[in-house]
Protein backbone atom coordinates (compact mmCIF):
# COMPACT_ATOMS: atom_id res chain seq x y z
CA UNK A 1 0.00 0.00 0.00
CA UNK A 2 1.44 3.57 -1.07
CA UNK A 3 -0.74 5.31 0.50
CA UNK A 4 -3.64 7.43 -0.83
CA UNK A 5 -2.36 11.93 -1.90
CA UNK A 6 -4.02 13.09 1.01
CA UNK A 7 -2.73 10.91 3.48
CA UNK A 8 0.93 11.66 2.19
CA UNK A 9 0.13 15.55 1.56
CA UNK A 10 -0.96 15.31 5.67
CA UNK A 11 2.14 13.61 6.34
CA UNK A 12 4.78 15.79 4.53
CA UNK A 13 2.57 19.08 6.18
CA UNK A 14 3.32 17.40 9.71
CA UNK A 15 7.12 16.98 9.19
CA UNK A 16 7.36 20.74 8.27
CA UNK A 17 8.70 20.34 12.09
CA UNK A 18 11.59 18.16 12.54
CA UNK A 19 11.30 18.03 16.38
CA UNK A 20 14.32 16.07 16.47
CA UNK A 21 16.97 18.79 14.88
CA UNK A 22 14.30 21.97 15.72
CA UNK A 23 13.86 23.08 12.54
CA UNK A 24 11.01 24.40 11.18
CA UNK A 25 10.32 24.87 7.80
CA UNK A 26 7.50 27.24 8.12
CA UNK A 27 9.24 29.81 10.56
CA UNK A 28 8.25 32.50 8.25
CA UNK A 29 4.88 33.95 6.13
CA UNK A 30 6.84 33.75 3.24
CA UNK A 31 7.87 30.02 4.04
CA UNK A 32 4.20 28.91 4.68
CA UNK A 33 3.26 30.66 1.11
CA UNK A 34 6.00 28.81 -0.65
CA UNK A 35 4.91 25.53 0.46
CA UNK A 36 0.82 25.73 0.38
CA UNK A 37 1.81 27.23 -3.44
CA UNK A 38 4.69 24.38 -4.28
CA UNK A 39 1.21 21.49 -3.40
CA UNK A 40 -1.09 23.77 -5.73
CA UNK A 41 -3.01 24.43 -2.58
CA UNK A 42 -2.84 28.34 -2.91
CA UNK A 43 -1.80 30.46 -6.52
CA UNK A 44 1.63 31.66 -7.22
CA UNK A 45 1.86 34.93 -5.47
CA UNK A 46 -0.50 34.57 -2.53
CA UNK A 47 1.20 36.34 0.63
CA UNK A 48 0.46 34.68 4.32
CA UNK A 49 0.66 37.08 7.13
CA UNK A 50 1.56 35.94 10.68
CA UNK A 51 -1.94 34.99 11.75
CA UNK A 52 -1.89 32.83 9.08
CA UNK A 53 1.12 31.39 10.08
CA UNK A 54 -0.20 31.24 13.94
CA UNK A 55 -3.13 29.43 12.66
CA UNK A 56 -0.98 26.71 10.45
CA UNK A 57 1.19 26.18 13.17
CA UNK A 58 -1.41 25.43 15.51
CA UNK A 59 -3.07 23.09 12.50
CA UNK A 60 0.28 21.15 12.27
CA UNK A 61 0.80 20.58 16.15
CA UNK A 62 -3.00 19.81 16.18
CA UNK A 63 -2.31 17.06 13.19
CA UNK A 64 0.64 15.49 15.04
CA UNK A 65 -1.60 14.96 18.31
CA UNK A 66 -4.46 13.25 16.49
CA UNK A 67 -1.39 11.20 15.34
CA UNK A 68 -0.20 10.49 17.95
CA UNK A 69 -3.70 9.81 19.40
CA UNK A 70 -3.88 6.97 16.48
CA UNK A 71 -1.29 4.62 18.62
CA UNK A 72 -4.21 3.96 21.27
CA UNK A 73 -7.40 3.02 21.45
CA UNK A 74 -9.63 3.36 18.74
CA UNK A 75 -12.11 6.30 18.67
CA UNK A 76 -9.66 8.73 20.65
CA UNK A 77 -11.22 12.31 20.75
CA UNK A 78 -9.35 14.52 18.34
CA UNK A 79 -7.51 17.62 20.37
CA UNK A 80 -10.28 20.55 21.67
CA UNK A 81 -7.90 22.80 19.45
CA UNK A 82 -7.79 21.34 16.40
CA UNK A 83 -11.20 20.51 16.46
CA UNK A 84 -12.24 24.65 16.91
CA UNK A 85 -9.40 25.60 14.30
CA UNK A 86 -11.14 23.16 11.83
CA UNK A 87 -14.48 24.53 12.33
CA UNK A 88 -13.04 27.95 11.55
CA UNK A 89 -11.90 27.03 8.26
CA UNK A 90 -14.08 28.30 5.40
CA UNK A 91 -15.40 24.33 3.63
CA UNK A 92 -18.71 23.19 2.37
CA UNK A 93 -19.65 20.54 0.74
CA UNK A 94 -20.43 19.62 -2.85
CA UNK A 95 -21.98 16.99 -4.07
CA UNK A 96 -19.80 16.73 -6.76
CA UNK A 97 -17.85 13.91 -5.67
CA UNK A 98 -19.03 14.44 -2.79
CA UNK A 99 -16.11 16.69 -1.58
CA UNK A 100 -15.57 18.97 0.60
CA UNK A 101 -14.16 22.70 -0.77
CA UNK A 102 -13.06 25.62 0.18
CA UNK A 103 -15.30 28.56 -0.54
CA UNK A 104 -12.36 31.04 -1.00
CA UNK A 105 -9.21 31.00 -2.02
CA UNK A 106 -5.68 32.35 -0.31
CA UNK A 107 -3.91 31.22 2.20
CA UNK A 108 -6.92 30.17 4.97
CA UNK A 109 -8.56 28.48 1.57
CA UNK A 110 -5.19 26.64 1.06
CA UNK A 111 -5.44 25.12 4.77
CA UNK A 112 -9.20 24.50 4.32
CA UNK A 113 -7.90 22.59 1.23
CA UNK A 114 -5.77 20.33 4.09
CA UNK A 115 -8.51 19.94 6.18
CA UNK A 116 -10.43 18.90 3.44
CA UNK A 117 -7.22 16.21 2.99
CA UNK A 118 -8.33 15.01 6.62
CA UNK A 119 -11.39 13.90 5.37
CA UNK A 120 -10.43 12.55 1.92
CA UNK A 121 -7.44 10.36 3.78
CA UNK A 122 -10.48 8.94 6.31
CA UNK A 123 -12.56 8.12 3.52
CA UNK A 124 -9.86 6.39 2.18
CA UNK A 125 -9.08 3.92 4.81
CA UNK A 126 -6.08 5.85 5.89
CA UNK A 127 -6.42 8.57 8.34
CA UNK A 128 -5.81 5.47 11.45
CA UNK A 129 -2.73 4.55 9.63
CA UNK A 130 -1.10 8.68 9.75
CA UNK A 131 1.27 8.45 12.96
CA UNK A 132 3.85 10.42 14.72
CA UNK A 133 6.66 8.16 15.79
CA UNK A 134 6.51 7.53 19.36
CA UNK A 135 9.71 8.13 20.11
CA UNK A 136 9.29 11.38 22.37
CA UNK A 137 12.67 13.05 20.84
CA UNK A 138 11.16 12.26 17.17
CA UNK A 139 7.61 12.51 16.93
CA UNK A 140 7.99 12.52 13.04
CA UNK A 141 4.74 11.38 11.17
CA UNK A 142 4.51 8.48 8.62
CA UNK A 143 2.26 6.37 7.38
CA UNK A 144 1.86 2.70 9.10
CA UNK A 145 1.69 0.43 5.91
CA UNK A 146 1.93 -3.07 8.38
CA UNK A 147 -0.75 -5.10 7.98
CA UNK A 148 -1.97 -5.08 11.39
CA UNK A 149 -1.28 -1.22 11.81
CA UNK A 150 0.75 -1.76 14.88
CA UNK A 151 3.87 -0.07 13.98
CA UNK A 152 5.27 2.57 16.48
CA UNK A 153 8.31 4.29 15.44
CA UNK A 154 8.91 6.54 11.66
CA UNK A 155 12.16 3.37 11.80
CA UNK A 156 13.25 0.78 13.65
CA UNK A 157 16.54 1.06 12.74
CA UNK A 158 16.59 4.32 14.79
CA UNK A 159 13.48 5.39 17.07
CA UNK A 160 12.93 1.83 17.49
CA UNK A 161 16.26 0.75 18.38
CA UNK A 162 16.77 4.00 20.85
CA UNK A 163 13.60 3.06 22.45
CA UNK A 164 14.52 -1.10 22.50
CA UNK A 165 17.90 -0.02 23.76
CA UNK A 166 16.86 2.42 26.54
CA UNK A 167 14.22 0.12 27.45
CA UNK A 168 16.88 -3.27 28.23
CA UNK A 169 19.83 -0.76 29.92
CA UNK A 170 16.69 0.34 32.37
CA UNK A 171 16.50 -3.87 32.89
CA UNK A 172 20.29 -4.50 33.56
CA UNK A 173 20.46 -1.74 35.79
CA UNK A 174 17.52 -2.88 37.66
CA UNK A 175 18.50 -6.30 37.59
CA UNK A 176 22.24 -5.86 39.20
CA UNK A 177 20.80 -3.07 41.54
CA UNK A 178 19.38 -6.46 43.47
Amino acid sequence: MSGSDSALLLRDFVNTYDVDCDIDDLGAPCDLSDWLTERGLTPPGTRADESDLAMAVAFREGLRSAMLGHHGPAGADPPADLDRLLAGLPLRVSLDGPALIPLRGGVRGGLAALAAAVINTAAEGDWPRLKVCREATCRWAFLDTSKNRSRSWCSMRMCGNRTKTRAYRARRRATSGD
